[in-house]
């Protein structure tokens, strides 16, 4: 567990007048992946916190550290989260799409009176956030910049909505109709389909191996899943992700393509709750960021989680940067693997599970 950063403190320091003036389970806080913040509340005498938090594994890391997991309460991106709310704290996330689904929630079903304290680090922060609060709030004050930290204060919400997934239509290879992607705010890539998940489904079996799941890991909005389950009509396809507002994303994207039945979309970290040797066929595209920051070692993680999901004699297709040289990781982590296909920026290549 992550102590409190800069943000975090200026968020605890800006709300403290609120807070001690807060009705018992009115206390709410977004974004806290580190679990700094809803730590702080607690460690302050608030008797109960509800919590959303995008990541899986910040959801278990907190219900470890808190001594009593009822008094901070995890939920999804939903009316539940926020009703009768008094004080919000929300780390900021990076996506303007992914603050304007959590302000028009709070604005939806918290309290009239409500005061919404969002902070973050300044170099991650734009003007536009302001812009985007202000749709659903009457007034957005900004506090004094300390430890390269800021907060936005929020009050009078006004034209609250739920999160609506957005839409996009996409032509893929070999479907004779558009592909519907949906998406939440925040998610990667949104609407669109990025070019190394596109390579990849360019470039993916026409026939797959049997004897297991065949599984989309680290599915975001479900793109390769979907694909897959319109390609074969006679699967069911595994999508895992373990970002709250991806899991909500590829249901969404599966529904609109009329195969909810066929993809089944689970919240988990990595393959975590997959037998081993379960798996017959893994697709992964490998996020390489941790938040900011740049984390070759996510992917080297998952293709561990797809190793030990394989059956013997299993595939791990991966799509990656091609600077990133992933091949001799997977060669070792996972088994003998061929380059299938390459471009000026990316490899795609399938290993076989030893």
């Amino acid at each position: 567990m992550i102590d409190a950063d800069a943000a975090d403190r200026l968020i605890l320091d800006e709300s403290a007048s609120a807070r001690a003036t807060t009705p018992p389970g009115a206390f709410v806080v977004i974004g806290d992946e580190s679990g700094a913040l809803t730590r702080a509340v607690l460690g302050d005498g608030a008797g109960h916190v509800r919590v959303h938090q995008d990541s899986v594994t910040a959801e278990w890391t907190l219900r470890d550290a808190v001594a009593d997991p009822d008094r901070a309460r995890s939920l999804g991106l939903d009316p539940a989260l926020v009703t009768d709310a008094g004080t919000v704290l929300v780390r900021l996330p990076r996506s303007l799409d992914a603050l304007r689904d959590i302000a028009g929630l709070i604005a939806a079903h918290a309290r009239p009176d409500v005061v919404v304290f969002a902070g973050g680090r300044i170099k991650h922060m734009s003007l536009t956030m302001n812009d985007v609060l202000r749709e659903y709030f009457t007034t957005v004050d900004v506090t004094h910049a300390r430890q390269k930290s800021r907060v936005l204060i929020a009050r009078g919400p006004h034209d609250g909505a739920d999160p609506m997934p957005r839409t996009a239509r996409h032509n893929l290879p070999g479907l004779s109709e558009p592909i519907v992607v949906s998406a939440l705010g925040g998610v990667f890539a949104g609407t669109s389909i990025d070019i190394g998940t596109r390579f990849l489904i360019e470039n993916l079996p026409g026939r797959l191996p049997e004897g297991g799941d065949v599984v989309d890991l680290a599915c975001g909005t479900g793109v390769v899943a979907v694909w897959l389950a319109l390609q074969h009509p006679d699967i069911t396809v595994l999508a895992t992700d373990r970002s709250s507002a991806a899991v909500t994303s590829a249901r969404a994207t599966a529904a609109a393509n009329g195969i909810a039945e066929r993809v089944q979309v689970v919240r988990d970290d990595g393959l975590a709750s997959r037998p081993d040797g379960s798996a017959a066929f893994i697709a992964l595209n490998p996020p390489f960021h941790e938040g900011a920051a740049v984390d070759e070692r996510l992917a080297f993680w998952l293709f561990a989680d797809a190793a030990r999901a394989l059956r013997p004699g299993g595939e791990l297709w991966t799509v990656w940067n091609s600077p990133l040289a992933y091949r001799s990781a997977l060669e070792r982590i996972v088994g003998p693997t061929r380059q299938v296909a390459r471009n000026a920026k990316f490899t795609v290549a399938a290993s076989t599970r030893r």
